[in-house]
């Protein structure tokens, strides 16, 4: 005769905790595991830019860090809002984040009617990588053409040429463009926009001589300048910079009508709202552990790049003052999407 013995309430109820307990630490294993595939940051930018230069400056220290891939992914187009768009719509694991700028979280907010994504809602920061100062430059021939060696010549010529001159930027609403604006605002001189999807392709066409003049972020032109096919009339910082000590600021160069300029730029990481803040954190510890390394610190500070990894905190803060900085630079320069 066989026989069947019944699972006692106890053993019942010990399983039953058992099983809860495994659901209960299915999202934590997974999230201790993370990460078990590749990183995917995207670069609202087309390739050559500030803003792929210091993701890819970024990626390889953090595939060092968490062994493994975190892949630059280019999406460019719309002034960032592609890219940005990609990642606000993306799955909050951990998998997919944007290198985010002053543009895409600062200043589109305000210049768009209708943004495709929220910059404050959809996201959230993890770290700042560094801040720059554009720098406002000239083909080197075409300025030697123009008889223009300074900001005052530039002026002048822009005011006694309206309409000749172009401006390229690296697409409407960046930092870029609305620093020509707030120049073309404050100077009263006419230049025409051409937005590109980048600064690598506006470059490009700088060096050709297709374009008069750019107010590019810094770091991506300094290959540029230092060879001598772009010429450096001055940065929009508030102060020289260290890469360039010899350039002026536009308002020390500008003289009265440019009293007050300032329109610097800012590149930080971010992921979709609802990443974990585990994850979100050890990004961030990471970034700021890579940048603090001297040959990394060394070689952004000689490209123009003040390098910082702030906390996610930090970041947050400077994101709400943004906005509210540049819908008045809007507001006052009359800056409209092309």
């Amino acid at each position: 005769m066989t026989f069947h013995s019944k699972p006692n309430r106890r053993t019942a109820l010990a399983a039953t905790a058992a099983a809860a307990l495994l659901l209960l630490a299915g999202p934590a294993a997974a999230q201790d595991k993370w990460p078990s595939k590749p990183v995917r940051i995207v670069v609202p930018f087309a390739a050559g830019g500030t803003t792929d230069i210091l993701a890819r400056a970024v990626a390889p220290e953090l595939s060092k860090a968490f062994g493994q891939q975190f892949i630059v992914d280019n999406r460019g187009g719309a002034g960032g809002n592609i890219g940005a768009e990609v990642v606000a719509h993306s799955p909050p694991d951990g998998y997919t984040l944007l290198m985010g700028t002053v543009g895409t979280h600062g200043i589109n907010r305000a210049l768009y009617n209708k943004l495709p994504y929220d910059p404050i809602k959809d996201f959230v920061p993890i770290t700042l990588v560094a801040a720059v100062p554009n720098v406002m430059e000239m083909n080197a021939d075409k300025a030697k053409e123009m008889g223009i060696k300074n900001v005052a010549d530039f002026i002048k010529y822009a005011r006694s040429h309206p309409g000749k001159l172009n401006m390229a930027s690296s697409g409407s609403g960046t930092s870029i463009h609305l620093s020509g604006e707030l120049f073309k605002s404050m100077t009263g001189s006419f230049m025409t926009h051409i937005p590109y999807k980048g600064s690598g392709p506006a470059l490009m066409d700088m060096v050709a001589g297709n374009a008069d003049v750019m107010f590019d972020n810094l770091p991506s032109s300094m290959q540029q300048i230092k060879s001598g096919k772009l010429i450096a009339l001055a940065v929009t910082s508030s102060k020289r910079s260290a890469a360039l000590p010899d350039v002026p600021t536009i308002e020390e160069a500008g003289g009265p009508a440019l009293k007050g300029y300032e329109a610097s730029s800012w590149f930080g990481l971010l992921a979709p709202a609802g990443t974990p803040p585990e994850i979100v954190n050890r990004v961030q510890q990471e970034v700021a552990k890579s940048l603090n390394t001297p040959a990394i610190k060394e070689k952004m500070l000689a490209q123009g790049a003040i390098p910082s990894g702030n906390t996610p905190e930090e970041f947050a803060k400077l994101i709400a003052s943004e906005h509210t900085k540049w819908a008045k630079v809007v507001k006052d320069s009359g800056a409209k999407v092309d």
